[in-house]
């Protein structure tokens, strides 16, 4: 009796042991499958599950976006140049059966895709394209691997190219390149500068130049017209003197002929009969004295 009922305790033990250990648990980040003796049996979303112990088999598939690191290889370019080529992949799973069913390993099938991807693409293209035009490139391996990793179950979100670069002499011309590149445009800068600064001081010497001219013509202006003005002085000055001696002289050889007429009569004793009143006039004028008319004499005492 008593082994029996040792024996019903551990068959029911065992029970609770084999259904405690069913208890399986999904995050959120993870999708599940489950198969039984093998064979698929379903898709499980996150939370609690139960599968038959020993019977039943879980995986758990991460649902997030992942990474998968392009291993470095080198790429013969276009223009026959060797060029060590990095990238990087970052991809989601989207179909948790396919990615356990149609392929192997689905890291290892994207690993391989892009590296082959990333030489056909680069290959076509010359070392000094494949550096500028990274974008592009990455663009391009990203629709490649996601049309052909569709059937994997993945997606690829994005491609990035860590680094695309040349042998060591190469990478040494091609800086030297760049340097000189550089170089010529510093001194492109400099000579528009140079020459940019000496138009200024050009048209600043013109406008200063203008200047001077415009105060000499100003200044030559006005000693022009202040000459103008004492010249229209002096000529007027001169016409007033001219006119007043031309009347004085005038007046005064009229008188000095009367003159000279009376001295050659009196030395020939030529008798003239002249009145006396215009003999009078004749010598007064000649002496500057202004006769006084007849009749007008004062004399000092009354009558």
């Amino acid at each position: 009796m008593r082994l029996n009922t040792i024996a019903i305790a551990l068959i029911v033990l065992g029970v609770l042991i084999i259904i405690f250990a069913g208890f399986k648990t999904v995050r959120p980040t993870e999708r599940a499958v489950i198969e039984r003796f093998g064979k698929f049996q379903r898709l499980k979303e996150a939370g609690l599950t139960w599968i038959i112990p020993n019977i039943d088999k879980m995986y758990k598939i991460n649902i997030t976006e992942q990474m998968v690191d392009v291993l470095p290889q080198m790429v013969i370019t276009k223009d026959k140049l060797n060029a060590e080529v990095d990238a990087v992949v970052y991809y989601q799973i989207i179909d948790v059966k396919a990615s356990m069913y149609n392929v192997d390993d689905h890291r290892t099938q994207l690993t391989s895709l892009a590296r082959t991807t990333l030489r056909a693409v680069i290959g076509n293209m010359t070392l000094t394209d494949a550096n500028e035009k990274r974008g592009d490139i990455n663009e391009r391996v990203e629709r490649v691997l996601d049309k052909e990793t569709k059937s994997y179950g993945v997606e690829v979100l994005r491609v990035e190219i860590q680094k695309i670069e040349p042998p060591a002499d190469v990478q040494d011309a091609m800086n030297k390149v760049v340097k000189a590149e550089q170089e010529k445009i510093a001194a492109m800068d400099m000579a528009t500068a140079t020459e940019t600064r000496a138009d200024g001081e050009k048209r600043a010497e013109i406008k200063k130049a203008e200047g001077v001219k415009r105060g000499l013509v100003l200044s030559a202006e006005g000693k022009a017209e202040a000459i103008k003005l004492v010249a229209d002085a002096d000529a007027t000055k001169i016409k007033v003197v001219n006119e007043a001696a031309q009347k004085y002289f005038v007046g005064n050889a009229q008188t000095l002929k009367k003159i000279e007429a009376v001295e050659v009569s009196l030395k020939e004793n030529t008798k003239i009969l002249v009145d006396t009143d215009r003999v009078q006039t004749v010598v007064t004028e000649a002496a500057g004295v202004t006769p006084i008319p007849r009749g007008s004499t004062k004399t000092g005492k009354s009558k």
